[in-house]
């Protein structure tokens, strides 16, 4: 066999085995992103918002994914579309988590206040999104966050000015 002909069959026996190797391969999960998103706003000053979570079972998932929305509405922000007042972080501060932790690790804590600024009452029945593996649950749900009475609550704590 000659170098060009034994180049070429190894070629085709790479070539092949590769298809038939990305042809085996399972997708086991979806996507679920990680980004809080906003759905709609209230006159309250309240944000329905697609919040996501991690946890060992789904409560734990769904605990975290409130967590997640309101740490994102304090120090994130979300875009509110012709919004520009509701888009902001209620906390500007820079490193604010960092220089206030004792408070926002006992607010963010299990059973901790954050519970009293987020609700599940726009959560439509099987609007959950659950992926599963080995170790943990990843869950999308919906959750409402008390924007303007979290404001008032942080002003009181002396987190942000009025």
């Amino acid at each position: 066999m000659n170098m060009k002909a034994y180049i070429l069959s190894l070629m085709l026996l790479f070539g092949i085995s590769g298809s038939v190797m990305a042809k085996k391969q399972v997708k086991v999960s979806s996507y679920i992103p990680t980004e809080t998103v906003y759905i709609n706003s209230e006159g309250d000053g309240s944000l329905t918002l697609r919040a996501h979570g991690h946890g060992s079972n789904r409560n734990d998932a769904i605990k975290q994914a409130a967590k997640n929305a309101v740490r994102d509405v304090i120090f994130k922000g979300i875009s509110v579309p012709g919004n520009p007042e509701l888009s902001k972080p209620l906390v500007m501060t820079v490193n604010a988590q960092e220089k206030y932790a004792s408070f926002f690790n006992a607010f963010f804590s299990d059973g901790g206040e954050y519970q009293k600024f987020v609700t599940s009452e726009d959560r439509k029945s099987g609007s959950n999104k659950k992926e599963k593996n080995m170790v943990n649950v990843k869950l999308s749900t919906t959750v409402r966050v008390l924007r303007s009475e979290l404001k008032f609550y942080l002003i009181d704590n002396g987190i942000v000015n009025p």
